[in-house]
């Protein structure tokens, strides 16, 4: 299973939206303009995008506090993900979800949380309602290595291997909860011996490559669609920015400098993927066609983000309840 024709295409304009729309959603919150607190996922796309790939548009998925790239892979539109960083009436959520709690029903986001390991177990739940409804849907759940740790990731894994849920649980492990690393934080640092534990395959790829978290994500999605349950993916991977933007850590830095420009250098996915992508004979012009097709639309986004209104005050009960029986 291999990233062919238009869809090598494809992965590196989604790797492009999304490193744009968050160096753009960088600018704008050092300015002032996107309220809270802000994660990117710059320098992990080649995960977010491959695992997202391998998924049909009907497929569910699950993300984390760093998840504005997720719905861009997931191919949710940059207009209302902008408005939404920016507490906009034409946000995804009306305004109301912000950085942290984008939903799009439209392309299968069903929740991202604030809480570390908070979608574990809305994942494990979107599953099981896929194998009780008896569909072929496929339940993607991002989370990073922090989340190991949590029991939510335990209770969630023993329970989808007991009912062989069609879920497939991928840690983004950047090597990093905030400023702990996994080597001082984990008993078992291989986070892929975990599922062994509870009698599922743990697969380990390489997070910077896209086609290879690609090839691991559909593999999993294939057994997964067939009924054999769930697979755990660690994709190792690197956050370029600090974990929040704005962050001052006192004392040492709990990351090298050299260790973070090297990774810059070194390990893009997208420089990475665009090289392979050249010497798999695509054409330079078609690589800046898209480049540009990007920059253009992420720009467009920024300006609807801008022009839409902020929510009415008298607003603010709305969408906080739903009564499904009718009176």
């Amino acid at each position: 299973m291999q990233l062919k024709g238009d869809r090598r295409l494809e992965a590196f304009r989604r790797m492009l939206r999304i490193r744009l729309f968050e160096e753009e959603g960088r600018r704008l919150f050092n300015r002032g303009q996107i309220p809270g607190w802000f994660h990117t996922t710059v320098g992990q796309e080649g995960a977010i995008v491959g695992a997202s790939l391998a998924l049909r548009d009907g497929d569910a998925m699950t993300g984390t506090h760093r998840s504005h790239g997720h719905p861009i892979a997931k191919g949710a539109h940059l207009q209302a993900l902008m408005a939404e960083l920016m507490g906009k009436e034409g946000g995804i959520c009306k305004g109301r979800g912000g950085s942290m709690h984008f939903a799009d029903r439209s392309v299968g986001i069903i929740s991202e949380s604030g809480i570390v390991g908070g979608g574990i177990p809305l994942a494990t739940g979107c599953a099981f309602s896929a194998k009780v409804r008896g569909v072929d849907q496929v339940t993607l759940c991002f989370f990073g290595d922090g989340a190991v740790n949590q029991g939510t990731f335990h209770e969630s894994l023993n329970m989808a291997s007991l009912w062989r849920l069609p879920v497939i649980y991928l840690c983004e492990n950047n090597g990093y909860a905030i400023t702990t690393s996994v080597a001082t934080s984990h008993g078992q640092p291989d986070i892929a011996l975990r599922a062994a534990g509870y009698g599922i395959p743990g697969a380990i790829v390489d997070g910077q490559d896209v086609s290879a978290v690609y090839q691991s994500a559909a593999y999993a999605v294939t057994r997964a669609r067939a009924g054999q349950g769930p697979t755990l993916i660690v994709a190792n991977t690197y956050r370029f920015d600090e974990h929040n933007i704005g962050l001052a850590v006192p004392g040492e830095p709990y990351r090298p400098v050299e260790e973070v420009e090297a990774h810059k250098r070194d390990r893009d996915p997208i420089l990475l993927y665009r090289t392979v992508l050249l010497e798999e004979g695509i054409n330079e012009k078609t690589l800046t066609t898209i480049e540009q097709e990007v920059a253009q639309a992420v720009t467009q986004a920024v300006q609807f983000a801008l022009a839409s209104p902020m929510p009415r005050p008298e607003s603010l009960p709305d969408y906080m309840f739903v009564s499904p029986i009718a009176h």
